[in-house]
């Protein structure tokens, strides 16, 4: 019974396949037939009905809705004309493939071309519009600017219908430049706010082949959705046809999108069809439900186990060691550490002044240390100018007839100058090997 259920999953029913299949030739047959004179032409496969205030914004490039459309389904858009010098060219590839489109106006450009106005809904394409005068950073305009490059487009393109019609309450805002104020203003006038799926940036300083290039491999990832074009590029006038045929080669279908009306309400569709992908009941959610409340554990303390609670592996240790035969009893060791009285935080050890005698060195070790000294010229000359004071001293005291006093050791500079006075030489400081003299002086 799971194998049956699981491989039901796994491959859909061979029925179900044949009638998509089925449907699909179908589909690209009559568009071919729609097109007569051109076997080659892609056609249009079918027409949505759209309602805008049910779905006021799509274009998967900015949110996370768009069209509903089915696998390998597009939706071509033009944006920026009419240009007649471009735009006429492209209605005609268009018109040699029996496609549809939607194309978004400027107001400038249709007050200066409103024969491209009626060109595109004589064509069968749907009228759209594209702001005024294009400002390249509508979201950065205050929002009053904003709405007067809106109503002025849509009154713009309608005053070129000229037949008392209105344009699709289809709007695309130049760049994408949207803000919150832009949409909700475009949701209170009914208007359907549209963004794309993916583009070919044949507005960029790219090649023909490079604007075809971007829009088959974006294609490729997503499937379907809506292609951004722009009918004012001589790039892409020379792209478009092998776009066209490449898309049909594929197994891509054109889709036509038309606003709702009294006269023609909206194409059924479920929820889920507004999504590019929408996600499969089979397939499991890769990231974790949002949980609304949730609630931190606060820091309570837990109590200290008591030892009791601990020494119950502990206690028969030894004994069961000793039953067992093997190895020698261990000595019973807590189980919890012994509690230890630690001084109080801050407070610092207090060491021992040193005695004053530990610094005190006997006369007896100063003499040795003098006489152990490895200068042995300085010894001696030290020696000769105490036994020459010493012999002064001597005769002075005799020819005074007193005793001669008590010569105090002699410091390192008399003994110096007494070892010069002796007949002996002081040494000199040492020049250095540059010739620039010693640290203090100046160079000899």
């Amino acid at each position: 019974m799971i194998a049956s259920v699981f491989g039901g999953l796994r491959r859909p029913p061979l029925t179900a396949l044949c009638v998509g299949l089925l449907s699909s030739v179908a589909a690209q047959a009559a568009s071919a037939a729609d097109c007569p004179g051109h076997p080659d032409a892609i056609g249009t496969s079918r027409t949505i009905v759209v309602d805008p205030r049910a779905h006021p914004i799509i274009g998967t490039m900015q949110y996370n809705k768009t069209l509903p459309l089915g696998d390998r389904e597009v939706v071509l858009t033009f944006d920026d004309g009419p240009l007649p010098k471009y735009s006429n060219q492209i209605l005609d590839i268009l018109a040699a493939h029996c496609a549809k489109a939607t194309f978004f106006l400027v107001g400038s450009q249709a007050n200066a071309n409103p024969e491209g106005v009626r060109k595109v809904r004589d064509a069968g394409h749907t009228v759209a519009t594209h702001s005024q005068n294009h400002p390249t950073g509508m979201d950065r305009l205050p929002l009053d600017r904003s709405r007067q490059e809106i109503e002025q487009g849509i009154a713009s393109v309608t005053a070129a219908l000229a037949d008392g019609t209105a344009p699709a309450p289809f709007l695309r805002i130049p760049g994408l430049r949207v803000n919150d104020g832009i949409e909700e203003f475009a949701a209170s006038k009914g208007l359907q706010l549209w963004s794309a799926d993916f583009p070919a940036d044949d507005w960029r300083n790219v090649s023909a082949n490079r604007v075809y290039e971007l829009a088959m491999q974006r294609l490729e990832r997503k499937g379907k959705g809506i292609l951004l074009l722009h009918d004012i590029q001589p790039r892409t006038v020379a792209a478009l046809p092998r776009i066209l045929r490449e898309l049909k080669t594929r197994g891509y279908r054109i889709v036509h999108v038309v606003p709702a009306t009294l006269e023609r309400p909206a194409t059924p569709t479920e929820p889920q069809q507004w999504q590019l992908h929408p996600p499969s009941e089979m397939v499991a959610i890769s990231r974790w439900p949002k949980i609304p409340k949730f609630a931190f554990a606060g820091a309570a303390a837990l109590p200290v186990p008591a030892l009791s609670d601990l020494d119950w592996h502990t206690t028969d240790l030894g004994v069961r060691a000793s039953r067992r035969g093997r190895g020698v009893p261990l000595p019973q060791v807590a189980p919890w550490p012994r509690q230890t009285t630690l001084p109080p935080a801050g407070t610092l050890a207090v060491l021992p002044v040193p005695a004053a005698s530990l610094f005190k060195l006997a006369e007896s070790a100063r003499m040795t240390l003098l006489a152990s000294s490895p200068r042995g010229s300085a010894s001696t000359a030290q020696a000769r100018a105490t036994e020459v004071s010493s012999a002064k001293l001597a005769g002075k005291a005799r020819r005074h007839g007193r005793p001669a006093a008590a010569q105090p050791p002699a410091s390192t500079g008399e003994t110096a100058h007494a070892a010069q006075s002796a007949g002996g030489t002081t040494p000199s400081r040492r020049r250095k090997p540059n010739g620039t003299g010693d640290r203090y002086g100046s160079p000899g």
